[in-house]
Protein backbone atom coordinates (compact mmCIF):
# COMPACT_ATOMS: atom_id res chain seq x y z
CA UNK A 1 0.00 0.00 0.00
CA UNK A 2 1.39 3.86 -0.70
CA UNK A 3 2.36 5.43 2.07
CA UNK A 4 1.62 9.03 0.98
CA UNK A 5 -1.18 11.33 0.74
CA UNK A 6 -1.58 14.48 -0.40
CA UNK A 7 -4.44 17.18 -1.59
CA UNK A 8 -5.21 20.91 -2.11
CA UNK A 9 -6.23 23.13 0.42
CA UNK A 10 -7.44 27.45 -0.35
CA UNK A 11 -7.12 29.03 2.64
CA UNK A 12 -10.60 31.02 3.18
CA UNK A 13 -11.45 33.31 5.33
CA UNK A 14 -12.16 30.77 8.27
CA UNK A 15 -8.73 29.65 8.20
CA UNK A 16 -6.98 33.30 8.87
CA UNK A 17 -5.84 35.27 11.66
CA UNK A 18 -6.48 39.26 12.29
CA UNK A 19 -2.94 39.35 10.02
CA UNK A 20 -4.77 37.79 7.10
CA UNK A 21 -1.75 34.84 7.46
CA UNK A 22 -2.95 30.85 7.95
CA UNK A 23 -3.98 31.10 12.07
CA UNK A 24 -1.45 28.86 13.20
CA UNK A 25 -3.95 26.92 15.71
CA UNK A 26 -5.77 26.20 12.35
CA UNK A 27 -2.75 24.51 11.14
CA UNK A 28 -2.85 21.77 13.73
CA UNK A 29 -6.60 21.14 13.03
CA UNK A 30 -5.51 20.99 9.30
CA UNK A 31 -2.50 18.54 9.55
CA UNK A 32 -5.16 16.37 12.28
CA UNK A 33 -7.79 15.96 9.51
CA UNK A 34 -5.52 14.78 6.59
CA UNK A 35 -4.12 12.66 9.08
CA UNK A 36 -7.71 11.15 8.91
CA UNK A 37 -7.48 11.37 5.51
CA UNK A 38 -5.18 9.13 5.23
CA UNK A 39 -6.12 6.62 7.86
CA UNK A 40 -8.85 6.47 5.89
CA UNK A 41 -7.29 5.21 3.01
CA UNK A 42 -5.58 2.83 4.88
CA UNK A 43 -8.99 1.16 6.61
CA UNK A 44 -7.28 2.70 9.80
CA UNK A 45 -9.72 6.23 10.81
CA UNK A 46 -11.43 6.17 13.68
CA UNK A 47 -14.64 4.62 12.36
CA UNK A 48 -12.32 1.49 11.32
CA UNK A 49 -10.70 0.33 14.26
CA UNK A 50 -13.98 1.83 17.11
CA UNK A 51 -15.72 -1.61 16.39
CA UNK A 52 -12.90 -3.23 17.69
CA UNK A 53 -12.71 -0.52 20.85
CA UNK A 54 -9.53 1.20 19.41
CA UNK A 55 -8.81 4.70 19.72
CA UNK A 56 -6.40 6.96 18.45
CA UNK A 57 -4.04 8.65 20.91
CA UNK A 58 -2.25 11.55 20.48
CA UNK A 59 1.10 11.91 22.82
CA UNK A 60 2.97 14.60 20.76
CA UNK A 61 3.02 17.32 18.18
CA UNK A 62 5.53 19.25 16.85
CA UNK A 63 5.42 22.23 14.02
CA UNK A 64 7.31 24.30 12.45
CA UNK A 65 6.62 27.29 10.18
CA UNK A 66 8.70 28.42 7.64
CA UNK A 67 6.35 30.71 6.00
CA UNK A 68 2.47 31.34 6.17
CA UNK A 69 0.06 31.32 3.60
CA UNK A 70 -2.11 34.08 3.57
CA UNK A 71 -6.05 34.30 2.93
CA UNK A 72 -6.55 33.14 -0.72
CA UNK A 73 -4.19 30.85 -1.04
CA UNK A 74 -3.97 27.31 -2.47
CA UNK A 75 -1.75 25.09 -0.82
CA UNK A 76 -0.67 20.92 -1.00
CA UNK A 77 -1.02 19.30 1.81
CA UNK A 78 1.03 15.98 2.49
CA UNK A 79 1.50 13.15 5.02
CA UNK A 80 2.81 9.86 5.42
CA UNK A 81 3.48 7.58 8.77
CA UNK A 82 7.06 6.93 9.69
CA UNK A 83 8.20 3.17 10.66
CA UNK A 84 6.62 2.82 14.28
CA UNK A 85 8.00 1.29 17.10
CA UNK A 86 6.10 -1.21 19.08
CA UNK A 87 3.78 1.34 21.03
CA UNK A 88 4.30 4.35 19.45
CA UNK A 89 3.84 5.81 15.76
CA UNK A 90 5.04 8.94 14.33
CA UNK A 91 3.33 10.93 11.21
CA UNK A 92 4.99 13.47 9.41
CA UNK A 93 3.02 15.88 7.77
CA UNK A 94 3.57 18.83 5.16
CA UNK A 95 2.41 22.35 3.91
CA UNK A 96 3.43 23.51 0.43
CA UNK A 97 3.54 25.93 -1.92
CA UNK A 98 4.68 24.43 -5.15
CA UNK A 99 8.22 23.20 -4.05
CA UNK A 100 8.52 25.51 -1.12
CA UNK A 101 7.67 24.13 2.09
CA UNK A 102 5.76 26.35 4.44
CA UNK A 103 4.93 24.32 7.38
CA UNK A 104 6.45 21.13 8.51
CA UNK A 105 4.98 18.75 11.49
CA UNK A 106 5.30 15.09 13.30
CA UNK A 107 2.41 13.95 15.42
CA UNK A 108 3.40 10.79 17.47
CA UNK A 109 0.11 8.57 18.24
CA UNK A 110 -0.63 5.32 20.29
CA UNK A 111 -3.69 2.93 20.02
CA UNK A 112 -5.85 2.63 23.02
CA UNK A 113 -7.79 -0.03 23.34
CA UNK A 114 -11.13 1.48 25.05
CA UNK A 115 -11.92 -1.53 27.30
CA UNK A 116 -8.65 -2.67 28.97
CA UNK A 117 -7.39 0.85 28.74
CA UNK A 118 -3.75 -0.48 27.94
CA UNK A 119 -2.20 0.56 24.56
CA UNK A 120 -1.70 -1.80 21.80
CA UNK A 121 1.00 -2.46 19.03
CA UNK A 122 1.27 -0.59 16.67
CA UNK A 123 1.39 -3.19 13.85
CA UNK A 124 -2.06 -4.98 15.08
CA UNK A 125 -3.22 -1.80 13.32
CA UNK A 126 -1.29 -0.40 10.21
CA UNK A 127 -1.77 -2.34 7.02
CA UNK A 128 1.11 -4.77 5.60
CA UNK A 129 3.10 -3.51 3.40
CA UNK A 130 3.67 0.20 4.09
CA UNK A 131 6.97 1.77 2.66
CA UNK A 132 8.89 3.78 5.43
CA UNK A 133 11.51 5.07 3.10
CA UNK A 134 10.37 8.62 3.19
CA UNK A 135 12.26 10.77 5.51
CA UNK A 136 10.57 12.13 8.28
CA UNK A 137 9.57 15.81 7.58
CA UNK A 138 10.51 16.89 11.41
CA UNK A 139 14.14 15.11 11.33
CA UNK A 140 15.07 16.79 14.28
CA UNK A 141 12.44 15.19 16.41
CA UNK A 142 10.47 16.54 19.52
CA UNK A 143 12.10 18.81 21.91
CA UNK A 144 12.11 17.49 25.94
CA UNK A 145 10.05 20.25 27.76
CA UNK A 146 10.98 19.54 31.89
CA UNK A 147 7.54 19.64 34.20
CA UNK A 148 9.18 22.00 36.44
CA UNK A 149 7.28 25.40 36.76
CA UNK A 150 6.62 27.85 40.03
CA UNK A 151 3.36 28.61 41.15
CA UNK A 152 4.76 32.75 40.44
CA UNK A 153 5.11 32.00 36.85
CA UNK A 154 1.27 31.34 36.11
CA UNK A 155 -0.28 34.15 33.69
CA UNK A 156 -3.36 32.80 32.44
CA UNK A 157 -6.33 30.79 32.78
CA UNK A 158 -9.20 28.77 30.62
CA UNK A 159 -12.60 27.47 31.28
CA UNK A 160 -13.18 24.37 29.21
CA UNK A 161 -16.07 24.67 27.37
CA UNK A 162 -18.63 22.47 25.49
CA UNK A 163 -17.50 23.59 22.03
CA UNK A 164 -13.56 22.41 23.24
CA UNK A 165 -15.20 18.39 23.35
CA UNK A 166 -14.28 16.18 20.79
CA UNK A 167 -15.44 12.62 20.09
CA UNK A 168 -13.27 11.24 23.12
CA UNK A 169 -15.26 13.25 25.63
CA UNK A 170 -12.14 15.54 26.31
CA UNK A 171 -11.03 18.24 25.11
CA UNK A 172 -9.31 18.25 21.26
CA UNK A 173 -5.68 18.23 20.95
CA UNK A 174 -6.16 21.80 18.43
CA UNK A 175 -8.11 23.13 21.44
CA UNK A 176 -5.58 23.00 23.60
CA UNK A 177 -3.58 24.99 20.85
CA UNK A 178 -6.20 27.38 20.50
CA UNK A 179 -6.86 28.47 24.52
CA UNK A 180 -2.54 28.49 24.43
CA UNK A 181 -2.62 31.55 21.77
CA UNK A 182 -5.60 33.08 22.96
CA UNK A 183 -3.73 33.31 26.44
CA UNK A 184 -1.71 35.99 24.23
CA UNK A 185 -2.33 39.38 22.35
CA UNK A 186 -2.20 39.77 18.78
CA UNK A 187 0.21 42.69 19.31
CA UNK A 188 2.35 39.70 21.45
CA UNK A 189 2.08 37.08 18.85
CA UNK A 190 3.31 39.97 16.23
CA UNK A 191 6.06 40.44 18.31
CA UNK A 192 7.35 37.05 19.52
CA UNK A 193 6.60 35.84 15.88
CA UNK A 194 6.50 31.64 17.17
CA UNK A 195 8.00 29.82 14.29
CA UNK A 196 7.82 26.60 16.48
CA UNK A 197 5.51 24.59 18.76
CA UNK A 198 6.34 21.37 20.14
CA UNK A 199 3.24 20.02 22.22
CA UNK A 200 3.11 16.97 24.65
CA UNK A 201 -0.20 15.71 26.08
CA UNK A 202 -0.29 14.40 29.62
CA UNK A 203 -3.81 14.05 30.87
CA UNK A 204 -7.37 14.71 29.23
CA UNK A 205 -9.34 17.36 30.53
CA UNK A 206 -12.98 17.72 30.43
CA UNK A 207 -15.90 20.71 30.24
CA UNK A 208 -16.20 22.78 33.24
CA UNK A 209 -12.27 22.31 34.26
CA UNK A 210 -10.50 25.42 34.70
CA UNK A 211 -6.56 25.16 33.34
CA UNK A 212 -3.61 27.15 34.93
CA UNK A 213 -1.14 28.37 32.57
CA UNK A 214 2.55 28.67 33.34
CA UNK A 215 5.18 30.04 31.89
CA UNK A 216 8.93 29.93 31.98
CA UNK A 217 11.89 30.63 29.56
CA UNK A 218 13.24 27.49 27.71
CA UNK A 219 16.69 26.01 28.06
CA UNK A 220 17.79 27.20 24.92
CA UNK A 221 15.97 29.67 24.14
CA UNK A 222 11.74 30.55 23.38
CA UNK A 223 9.87 29.56 26.47
CA UNK A 224 8.48 26.65 28.44
CA UNK A 225 3.95 26.47 29.33
CA UNK A 226 2.74 24.37 31.75
CA UNK A 227 -0.82 23.80 31.19
CA UNK A 228 -2.29 22.46 34.63
CA UNK A 229 -5.56 21.91 36.01
CA UNK A 230 -6.42 23.85 38.85
CA UNK A 231 -8.16 21.39 40.98
CA UNK A 232 -5.53 19.38 41.32
CA UNK A 233 -2.43 20.67 39.62
CA UNK A 234 -2.64 17.90 36.96
CA UNK A 235 -0.66 18.54 34.13
CA UNK A 236 -2.95 18.13 30.82
CA UNK A 237 -0.12 20.26 28.49
CA UNK A 238 3.82 21.04 28.38
CA UNK A 239 4.51 23.26 25.08
CA UNK A 240 7.53 24.43 23.95
CA UNK A 241 7.00 28.12 21.60
CA UNK A 242 9.80 29.38 19.71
Amino acid sequence: MTNYFEKELYINPSLADAEGLLNRYETFNIFMDIADDHAGQMGVAWRHISPRNLFWLTVKTKIVFEDRPKLGDTVTLATWVEEPTKLRGDRSYEMRAGDKVLARGKTEWAVLNTETMKLIPISEVYPEGLDYSRPSACPEGFVRIKDRFSEADKYAEYTVRSTDIDIGHHMNNAKYVQALLGTFSNKELREMQPKSFDVIFRNSVYEGDVLNFYKQPGIDGGFDIRVARASDDMTALLVHME
